[in-house]
């Protein structure tokens, strides 16, 4: 059976603890690889090779630092359809969503590759008599990654892509249930250039993760995962004086107006509710027809399209719509909220569960589900539910809509459809989430902006990707500098402006 160790120094190391944890293939259920979980000793012991090998790569100019990215973008895209059966192996998504999985976190490595632009300091010549002032960006030095199961590819490159160009160097711990991505990314990102030391990959579990929060060298932790989670992480680094940036879970909500083109938003819920099994802290899980017309024609409209939907194994080929969830305990999970939906009164129009596909009986399948006439007080509204499983909550006017997407406890993303531009300038100027979507249902901004959740979506200042990504993995300098040709001798002892 394979063995997953670490990426430590520059090379693949066993494990040393003598604990592992299984990795499966959540298509068929079987056990397909150990991985390592590491201790805290172990854990140490990558940070101490990081610190000894991040003041070389800070030195090293950013020039030089881009040109690594770049080649590094280059091996990714020369092994995309390798990356993307790792993915989809140990992910379950099909192979279309895993190049999609490596193609999003490829786009951030694109940007990086102008760090030196972006990481640009500010200059005043001449700020007083004889002064010039300026800025400049520093890396932090050690950081870490700590990603989810859900992206194996993408959140590890929004991660590493940032803080590696800026200078630092970063442990990263990849999800413990799909580690080989990351391994392999290690492994390229060498092949690019990127000296020993710099990026290690530490697998584990809450022992490692802790160990990281503890580890004084480590001077800022970015984490994506559940909300109690990113509660706890941002709580603890914090209190260990780190910097943190934590995103949590997500309820996003899609506004559907009586002037929308219903067709087009069905296709909309279709993709964006049931896409990746719904594994994804932008699906749409919520969709909130305005009006009791809108809602049956949304209803009637997305039942067949739903009930089309193939569910299978990624090398079932292109028909197949979506995979797998990821572990038995997850499709236990969600068939439990979808009962609860049902004790609850909701409406069950489609019911996915008890699937079992032939020739893969013991696969993690959950079937589509749609519910109606969901109300805010139910656990399956309340709850993110992690699946594919579509409710929709119907309001009498858009007030009404609007208000139960403030309400929530949940910022990361939000949609409206419609054909008025009115409305949607007043959706997108007071809705209280991070992310909007005007006629489009799954608003993840490009890699030259940010991402970032609101309210319970997200704990920290700054997003991940883009310029916030530069500035959460540097620290500026201000430096005062005084030339004394020209200026006359004294001593002053008041506190006053430089000129």
């Amino acid at each position: 059976m394979k063995e997953i160790g670490h990426w430590i120094d520059g090379k693949m190391v066993p494990g040393t603890s003598g604990r592992s944890s299984d990795v499966l293939n959540p298509a068929t259920g079987e056990v397909i690889a150990k991985v390592a979980l590491a201790t805290q000793a172990e854990l140490d012991a990558a940070v101490a090779a990081a610190e000894k090998a991040q003041p070389g790569w800070a030195a090293t100019n950013p020039q030089r630092r881009a040109r690594v990215m770049m080649k590094f973008a280059d091996l990714i895209n020369a092994h995309m359809d390798e990356l993307a059966e790792l993915v989809s192996l140990e992910h379950g998504k099909v192979l279309l969503d895993g190049r999609g999985d490596v193609q999003r976190g490829l786009e951030v490595i694109e940007v990086c590759m102008g760090a030196p632009a972006l990481m640009k300091g500010e200059y005043t010549g001449d700020a007083g008599p004889g002064i010039d002032l300026y800025s400049m960006r520093q890396p932090l030095g050690v950081v870490a990654g700590i990603t989810p199961f859900n992206f194996p590819a993408m959140i590890p490159l929004w991660k590493m892509g940032p803080a590696l160009v800026a200078g630092n160097a970063m442990i990263l711990k990849p999800s413990e249930r799909c580690p080989s991505t990351a391994m392999r990314l290690a492994e390229l990102a060498q092949e690019a250039g990127l000296p020993d030391g710099v990026l290690q990959v530490v697998n584990g579990d809450k022992e490692a993760v802790d160990a990281i929060l503890d580890n004084d060298t480590i001077q800022a932790v970015g984490f994506v995962g559940s909300t109690p989670i990113a509660q706890y992480i941002y709580g603890r680094a914090c209190s260990n004086g780190k910097r943190a940036q934590c995103f949590g879970g997500a309820k996003n909500h899609m506004i559907i107006m009586p002037d929308a083109d219903m067709d087009k938003a069905a296709d909309a819920l279709v993709g964006a509710g049931y896409g990746a099994a719904g594994e994804r802290c932008m699906a749409i899980s919520v969709a909130v027809p305005v009006g009791q017309g809108t809602a049956e024609a949304l209803i009637e409209r997305l039942v067949p399209k739903i009930e089309k939907l193939k569910v299978g194994p990624y090398t079932g080929g292109n028909d197949v719509d979506f995979g797998p969830v990821i572990t038995a305990q997850a499709k236990e999970r969600i068939e439990g909220l979808i009962d609860s939906g049902v004790a609850a009164g909701a409406e069950l129009v489609v019911d996915g569960r008890g699937l079992k596909i032939q020739g893969y009986e013991n696969g993690f399948y959950v079937g589509p589900s749609l519910f109606d006439k969901v109300t805010p007080e139910m656990e399956i509204y309340k709850q993110e539910i992690f699946g594919p499983v579509l409710s929709v909550v119907r309001q009498d006017n858009y007030e009404d809509a609007l208000k139960l997407i403030i309400d929530n406890d949940y910022g990361n993303g939000t949609a409206i459809f419609t054909a008025d531009g009115d409305t949607a300038r007043d959706f997108a100027a007071r809705v209280n989430v991070g992310m909007v979507g005007i006629n489009f249902p799954i608003p993840v901004p490009l890699s030259y902006y940010t991402f970032g959740g609101w309210k319970k979506s997200a704990f920290g200042d700054l997003n991940q990707y883009g310029p916030d990504a530069l500035r959460f993995y540097t620290k500026t300098k201000t430096v005062t500098a005084r030339w004394f040709s020209g200026i006359k001798d004294g001593v002053a002892l008041n506190f006053k402006a430089l000129d």
